[in-house]
Formats: structure tokens, C-alpha cells, sequence
């Protein structure tokens, strides 16, 4: 069966973790730093915070900001459920805007309209690795003081005006998962460039507590080995060693994961740029992509043919195809707390059309000519 992603582990990757299995630490040791740091390294920012997954990270990455009960924030509806509900873990109310027409990413000139004296927050999202325009965006937040958060759970690798994704934003959550650029098997990570964040990143994801004695409330006790202060009301959002030796040899060979990625999508593209039933995602100057998926727009109307048809059509043919989101206002709990798909019309309609199609490292050529004629079948049969 060829899935839409998988991720891509080699005998290096085990004997890393077996190597930190076998060793004194394989939770709160030296792997977690070293991971941390070199993917800070690797993001050009100052500081890194791991956690357990994609989702812990924008839970914390909202938490740590301190927003108080009653304000909202903007994001997309054009991304998993977990973008809008680390909002709602932290008493914001998330507010939608619109993407731009038969692209994902969030139409710039809908945030302000949004924009009341209530907002605090925009959290954008870089779907399927393609930057959103940061600077607009960040403009956009100076002229009204609100705090900026990165979903990039997809961007890992990619690129804005030459800089790696991770500190463009005051925070930036990245994911881990299976089906990421690197795999950590579940696991998460904070970037960020503000010292202060940082430290609150490390307290909230460690239950609140702090060891650093400097940092002690209760002063009498600052000669006590054993002692530990729980100073705020945390999470057990911790990653484990081995998930960190994971990591680190995976990053080690990231710019192979993203090359390969390229040349896959380089060769759908060829292969799609001239079929009218279909239309591929357009390319943004200032951006270079990671290509975490390869979405594609069918117009089933010209064609007479649903999307349930595509998914069994390529089921029969032994590949699985994903559809990359539902809109999160079309969740029944959304729908409860209010929502509904009005002022998202392009949001609704490329949700209508879009289908991903299989993308990742160990895709070989003869799975991808596959791929390409499942697809050209499917549009003429």
C-alpha cells in the first residue's frame, strides 16, 4: 500500500536509540539538550523547548503568553483541530479568517477586518510547508500589539527570504510525527528568541516546578539537594531521550528528506501543470517550501465524479490518499460553541476540491509513475 506520508527510519536511527536505551538516562539526560540545541541550531534561533507532541507545543506556546479569559485570537480554519483548540485550553476564543482563493494560506488582507479590541493573538499556519508572508503578518501584529505564534507543524526545512522557518514568530511550534520531515514517533518542539518565553516554556512543560535555586520562592530551603518548588499550575509535556536520539539522527539527515521531497514534487508538477481537471498549488517568490504534502484541486464537477469516487478509485489501486483539512468549523464541537462556515468561502471551497497525494522519502520512482497514472485514469475513466 503507498500512504500519503510515512516517515523514513534507517539502522542508524535504531542504533541511536538502543544506544540511549542502554544508558543511565533515557528521560530528563543529556539527548533532550543536545536535540534541543541542535535544532535551534539548525532554525537559527535562540532557544528550543521540547514536548511530547505538536499539540502540547501550541498548548504551551498560548499558555505561556498569559492571556487572560475573554480575549480571542486569529488563525485559520484550514488546519487540524489542534491550531484552534490550544485557544481554547487557554480561555481564547479563536477567530477565522479566510485563505486566499485556491491557495492555503491565510489571506493577509482578511486579518484586520477581523481584528477587535478583544484580540491578542494571531496564530498562523504554514500548511503543507508553504511560509505564510511573515512580514505582513508581523507588521499586522506591531500596529496592533498582539502576540504572533507559528503553526509549523508542516514547515520544518522550509524557507522565508532565505531564513529557516522558526523564529519568525514571537513562538513556534513545530510536530514530530510519523509523517513529518523528521520523526521523533510523537513529540513536539517550542522555538523562540525571547529569553523570558523560554523560561516559561521549560517551568510549564515540567509539571510548573523549578530545581534552579536562584529561581526559589521559599529562600530557606536553597540549600536543600532535594528540593523543588512547583510555582505554577504546569503540564507532564516532556520528551523522552530516546525519542531525542531519534530526533537528532534524523536531523542530521534532513536536507536528504527535503531534497528528495522536491524532486518528487518536481516530478507531479511536470507531470499535472497541463491537465485542466486539476490544478496545482502555485509557487510564492520568497519562499521555498519543505513539501510535507503535495495537495492538488480536482474539479469533481467537470469531471462528474466525487471525492469518495477519487478515494476508492485509488484505494482499488492500492494507494491511500488523505485530505488535508476538514475545516475546523465544521466540527460538531465547533458547531456547538457557535461556528458555522460563513465568511469562509474560500476555505470551504478548496476544502471541497483538495486531495493529497502521496509524498515522502522512500516514494520510489516506479510508486510515483503509479501515483501520476492512477491520477490520469482517474480524470478520463
Amino acid at each position: 500500500m503507498i500512504y500519503y506520508g510515512k516517515q523514513h527510519i534507517t539502522s542508524d536511527d535504531i542504533e541511536e536509540v538502543i544506544k540511549t536505551l542502554k544508558s543511565p538516562m533515557i528521560t530528563q539526560g543529556e539527548k533532550v539538550a543536545e536535540f534541543e540545541k541542535k535544532l535551534a541550531q539548525y532554525c537559527k534561533v535562540k532557544y528550543a523547548v521540547s514536548v511530547a507532541n505538536g499539540t502540547a507545543a501550541l498548548h504551551l506556546a498560548v499558555k505561556t503568553l498569559e492571556l487572560e479569559k475573554g480575549y480571542n485570537g486569529i488563525t485559520t480554519a484550514l488546519s487540524f483541530v489542534a491550531t484552534a483548540n490550544a485557544m481554547l485550553y487557554n480561555n481564547i476564543k479563536p477567530v477565522f479568517v479566510d485563505i486566499k482563493k485556491d491557495h492555503p494560506i491565510i489571506d493577509i488582507n482578511e486579518i484586520e477586518k477581523r481584528i477587535n479590541s478583544k484580540t491578542k493573538l494571531i496564530i498562523s499556519v504554514d500548511y503543507a510547508g508553504i511560509p505564510v508572508d511573515y512580514d505582513k503578518i508581523n507588521s499586522i501584529a506591531k500596529k496592533y500589539s498582539l502576540y504572533t505564534i507559528s503553526d509549523a507543524a508542516h514547515s520544518l526545512g522550509s524557507k522565508y527570504k532565505n531564513q529557516p522557518i522558526g523564529g519568525q514568530a514571537d513562538l513556534t511550534t513545530f510536530s514530530f510525527h510519523p509523517v513529518k520531515t523528521i520523526t521523533t514517533g510523537e513529540g513536539g518542539a517550542i522555538l523562540t528568541n525571547n529569553e523570558i518565553l523560554y523560561k516559561k516554556l521549560l517551568i510549564l512543560r515540567n509539571h510548573g516546578i523549578t530545581k534552579n535555586k536562584n529561581n526559589f520562592i521559599n529562600k530557606q530551603n536553597i540549600h536543600s539537594p532535594w528540593y523543588y518548588e512547583m510555582q505554577q499550575l504546569g503540564f507532564n509535556y516532556r520528551l523522552t531521550d530516546f525519542q531525542c536520539a531519534l530526533g537528532i539522527s534524523q536531523l542530521n539527515k534532513i536536507e536528504n528528506f527535503i531534497k528528495r521531497r522536491k524532486e518528487i514534487a518536481h516530478i507531479y508538477d511536470k507531470n499535472f501543470k497541463n491537465l485542466e481537471e486539476i490544478k496545482i498549488i502555485h509557487k510564492e517568490d520568497a519562499k521555498e517550501y519543505a513539501y510535507h504534502l503535495y495537495p492538488i484541486l480536482v474539479n469533481f464537477n467537470k469531471i462528474k465524479k466525487t471525492k469518495e469516487d477519487m478515494f476508492e478509485f485509488f484505494k482499488n489501486r492500492g494507494i491511500m490518499l488523505q485530505v488535508h483539512y476538514i475545516p475546523i468549523v465544521m466540527q460538531p464541537y465547533y458547531q456547538k460553541l457557535g461556528y458555522n462556515k460563513k465568511n469562509l468561502p474560500n476555505t470551504m471551497d478548496f476544502y471541497n476540491k483538495v486531495v493529497s497525494l502521496p509524498i515522502y522519502y522512500s516514494l520510489t520512482e516506479k510508486e510515483i509513475n503509479h501515483v501520476i497514472r492512477t491520477v490520469k485514469d482517474f480524470l478520463i475513466k
